[in-house]
């Protein structure tokens, strides 16, 4: 696959992307949230994010992660996207933005 784009423009995209997804509880974006932990992309544009969700039993555990996949993938560069979930450590407020704290009125 030829492109025009480097991974680091890339992850800029997949950046981007997560901040158009939103935890539906709270009115804040996931990467503003703080549940994205890492994005890796590789020299083959393949994107692996690291996240976690506010709690284990999240009552969108099941789709979040999907909506992340397919939202990545939809990035033309992008050749696949991996979502991995874990709880280590454990998601907790100081994990917000400052964005994010305002926004929900904790500043």
């Amino acid at each position: 696959m030829s492109t025009d784009i480097n991974t680091n423009q890339l992850g800029e995209k997949v950046v981007a992307v997560l901040k158009t997804i939103f935890d539906p509880e709270i009115p804040v974006d996931i990467y503003e949230l703080g549940l994205i932990y890492d994005v890796f992309v590789n020299e083959d544009y393949d994107v692996k994010v690291l996240m976690t969700l506010t709690t284990p039993n999240c009552p969108v555990a099941e789709t979040l992660p999907v909506e992340v996949e397919e939202k990545i993938k939809s990035i033309d560069a992008v050749n696949d996207c991996e979502v991995e979930i874990t709880f280590d450590p454990p998601w907790s407020q100081d994990l917000m933005s400052e964005e994010a704290k305002l926004e929900l009125g904790m500043l």
